[in-house]
């Protein structure tokens, strides 16, 4: 007798303690699931399907956009796969849609790696780690890269998690976001300008106000931060709050209210996307982070939820 088919989305890594459950994903180690006393926390999908829209998607070695895929680093061009063919760019890095391996496992951790080997576009070599653990205090998500080659490495990371504490319409929702600045960008999601204070404009959030008919699909920088050096971002509803954090390193949230998506996801949650450096990076250079050989890098973030 054949072996029954797999999920599209390969093992799921089950994880749980206090009012938190995740799952993750052996696919591209996507946050698929997370959920506080049994209700959603994030957009899910079904592990029979490919996440919608970067639902849940880790962004390795660059989050958001490059521009034509083009760039230059260390003293030579490349060309990266246009993996926006819509748009003409590369988007959202190598590793969204590669088969992570489990690293180590317990009831409320698990880690997975990665192996990014060299290819055309992207001539370095790293050693990925994706650790997904809950507590009783929320999620938290550790994402460490070493430089395992003999070159000096460009490297970013983001995660792409849509955020929901309640049914409904995003519009509904109160958001606080501690970011000073926002950064334009044209209708490719290339940044046209430097960053501008949000001061006067429809993406101040920093009081916190409804969302109403504001659309976003923008960066956003100058992030306040706790004593701990994390940046909260916090939405709530009449009877739900949920917030995702963003600890040293991130200096950018992507915010995204999903107007362009269909009606299965449009305006039904809000992306708040960690970033460690805006769209376009390997291009600008802008807080693009240089892996020597043998260095690596760690960043974390996290989501906490409560309810009335």
């Amino acid at each position: 007798m054949p072996e029954p088919a797999g999920s599209l989305t390969g093992t799921q890594h089950e994880i749980a303690a206090g009012d938190y459950r995740a799952t993750i994903t052996e696919l591209g180690a996507n946050l698929r699931q997370l959920r506080y006393r049994d209700e959603p926390l994030i957009r899910e999908y079904d592990p029979d399907d490919l996440p919608p829209a970067g639902a849940g998607e880790l962004l390795v070695p660059w989050p958001n956009r490059i521009d034509h895929g083009r760039y230059a680093f260390g003293g030579r061009e490349y060309q990266l796969d246009l993996s926006e063919p819509a748009n003409g760019n590369a988007i959202h890095g190598l590793t969204r849609w590669a088969t992570w391996g489990l690293v180590a496992a317990a009831d409320n951790r698990v880690e997975l790696g990665y192996r990014l080997l060299g290819r055309p576009g992207y001539p370095f070599r790293l050693e990925l780690r994706a650790a997904y653990q809950v507590t009783g205090d929320g999620l938290e998500v550790t994402i460490s890269a070493h430089n395992a080659g003999r070159r000096p490495a460009p490297y970013g990371t983001g995660s792409h998690p849509y955020l929901r504490p309640a049914d409904g319409l995003v519009d509904q929702w109160r958001l606080r976001l501690p970011a000073a600045q926002w950064l334009p960008a044209d209708s490719r999601g290339i940044p046209s300008a430097g960053p501008q204070d949000v001061a006067g404009t429809e993406y101040d959030f920093r009081a916190g106000r409804q969302i109403g008919a504001t659309s976003l699909d923008h960066a956003l920088t100058g992030l306040a931060r706790d004593t701990d050096g994390r940046a909260w971002a916090t939405l709530t509803s009449d009877h739900a709050e949920v917030s995702l954090w963003a600890g040293p390193g991130y200096e950018w949230l992507q915010v995204f209210t999903g107007d362009p998506l269909g009606q299965d996801m449009r305006r039904l949650a809000l992306a708040i996307e960690p970033m460690t450096c805006p769209p376009n990076a390997f291009v600008t250079g802008t807080n693009l982070i240089t892996l020597a050989p043998g260095e690596a890098a760690t960043h974390r973030w996290g989501v906490q939820a409560s309810r009335s």
